[in-house]
């Protein structure tokens, strides 16, 4: 993991991107990830991300997610 990581790192660097896109992007997809994995239940995704419920829900509409659940499709009858 942690050389997956900093060959990410390393090309990021090259090619230019800022510290601070680097950082609201991983965060971005870090908590889309959590909330997916937790079915949209923003209380238990900022269970799993140790950050009060409230935190979690400024920080989604601050990074413009959409929080709801992809949604499998129902097999034709």
């Amino acid at each position: 993991m942690k050389e997956l990581l900093e060959t990410l790192v390393g090309q990021m660097v090259e090619r230019g991107v800022s510290y601070e896109d680097a950082i609201a992007e991983f965060e971005k997809r870090f908590i889309k990830e959590v909330l997916e994995r937790s079915k949209g239940n923003r209380s238990k995704a900022a269970s799993a991300l140790g950050i009060h419920r409230n935190t979690l829900s400024r920080k989604i509409d601050g990074l413009g997610l959409d929080h709801r659940p992809k949604r499998k499709k129902r097999a034709s009858r």
